[in-house]
């Protein structure tokens, strides 16, 4: 008893977790791309993509397979047609003529044919076409999730670009409200001027509508990355990582140094899937000069009767079957198969020529991405030995200017630059997450 009150409380406190964490979610990046690649609206699509060709694929291969097809027919000649034939045949007088009727006023007939394709050059090529059309989907979906990939991890480092600059400029307020705080009390004492109250008074107004404007971005932010993941806006998400252990994490010399093998980007493959339906399409078209070949087995039942009785036991029915065998042999068409034939080799030869502009524009985008991100590198080091220069200089000044030794104009001076510098600081580590990832999709590192 004392076990299953146990299972019950189990049971039911499982239950009350999974209702307060429904619409609940916590990435890090890496949880957020695979999430995206099963969630995505996109991905979703693009997977029913491959399906679907597998079925065309199969769809392709069963018409050069046996087709069997039957049929019942009904026919009710109510009103039967009539005929005339000379009179003489029944005893009549020479000249004049007999009204008759042929048939019956109920006729039924079932059959069932065996149809099987014996040879068919369209076919055979239909065959390569459709594991060709496999390989174009395949080749989507990976260029889906390779966009996808990319498009999470831009949407991720934006948001977390928002919460930190969130975070900065309340720093940055904090400190600013204390200082102005004590500005006002020296004013008060008539130690100092009123222009340095003022002036401090247009930074903090600047950085108040920085910081509003900067948490509105951070919630346009997290609802963009909602709707990558494909998950409803309305629910909850809460991101692992933080910026910085990112940026670092992306940090990887190492990719500087690796050759690029074009044929591994997924543009390439995809320019080569054109090629290669280019050339099937040529050699479609040489064959149908081919002949081709099939063959047919019927057989069947035929019945008649004057009145409605084919489900008697007594009804009689005759039997027929045929075997028969087509052979089409394309003889002359006025030379418009050749018309159709240059065409598509001038297509196919357009796409070698598309393919060889496609793996140079590659080595050159491999050469401008990889450039990219090592400046990114140097500029995220240069900005981060910035920002601590600039925290040293806005100090420094403040404590001349409540000494009485710098002006009001020279502190804002200093803050200034220090905002910017921070604001710097923030972007270099995101554009080295996002140059990473633009190079990892060139190289089509996953």
């Amino acid at each position: 008893m004392k076990s299953i009150k146990l299972i019950v409380a189990f049971l039911l406190s499982s239950l009350l977790y999974a209702q307060e964490n429904e619409g609940k979610y916590a990435f890090t990046l890496e949880e957020a791309i695979t999430h995206a690649l099963e969630n995505n609206y996109q991905a979703i699509n693009a997977s029913r993509g491959v399906d679907a060709a597998k079925k065309r694929k199969w769809e392709t291969t069963t018409i050069g397979l046996p087709q069997i097809n039957a049929n019942v027919n009904y026919q009710n000649n109510f009103v039967l047609q009539k005929s005339v034939v000379p009179a003489e045949f029944f005893g009549g007088n020479p000249g004049e003529f007999q009204e008759v009727e042929f048939g019956t006023k109920h006729n039924m007939t079932a059959n069932a044919t065996l149809s099987q394709l014996i040879f068919d050059g369209s076919y055979l090529v239909g065959l390569q076409s459709a594991k060709v059309y496999l390989q174009i989907s395949e080749n989507a979906k990976e260029k889906t999730d390779i966009e996808i990939r990319e498009v999470v991890t831009n949407a991720y480092g934006n948001v977390l670009l928002a919460n930190e600059s969130v975070k900065v400029l309340e720093s940055n307020k904090k400190i600013l409200d204390q200082t102005l705080f004590e500005t006002q009390e020296t004013f008060k004492n008539g130690l100092i001027e009123e222009e340095n109250v003022e002036q401090l008074q247009i930074t903090l107004s600047q950085i108040n509508s920085s910081l509003s404007n900067a948490k509105r971005r951070s919630e346009i932010a997290l609802n963009m990355l909602k709707l990558v993941l494909g998950i409803d806006i309305e629910y909850e998400l809460t991101l692992k990582d933080n910026l910085d252990e990112l940026a670092n994490k992306n940090i990887d010399l190492a990719t500087l140094s690796s050759e690029f093998n074009v044929q591994e980007n997924i543009d390439y493959k995809i320019s080569l899937n054109t090629q290669e339906s280019n050339r099937l399409l040529l050699k479609l078209e040489k064959s149908k000069a081919l002949p081709n070949l099939a063959a047919n087995l019927n057989f069947g039942y035929n019945s008649f009767s004057n009145e409605f009785s084919f489900l008697e036991n007594d009804q009689k029915w005759f039997n027929y079957s045929n075997l028969g065998v087509a052979l089409n042999i394309p003889v002359f068409s006025s030379l418009g198969r050749s018309a159709r034939t240059q065409q598509a080799k001038i297509a196919y030869e357009q796409s070698k020529t598309q393919l060889k502009e496609t793996e140079q524009q590659l080595l050159l985008e491999y050469q401008t991405a990889r450039n990219d991100y090592e400046f990114s590198i140097e500029q995220y080091q240069v900005s981060k030995d910035n920002l601590l220069l600039a925290e040293r200089i806005e100090r420094k000044q403040g404590v001349k200017f409540k000494e009485g030794i710098s002006s009001s104009f020279e502190y804002t001076e200093a803050q200034r630059q220090l905002y910017a510098t921070q604001q710097t600081y923030l972007q270099s580590m995101i554009d080295v997450i996002n140059k990473k990832t633009a190079l990892d999709k060139i190289i089509n590192k996953k």
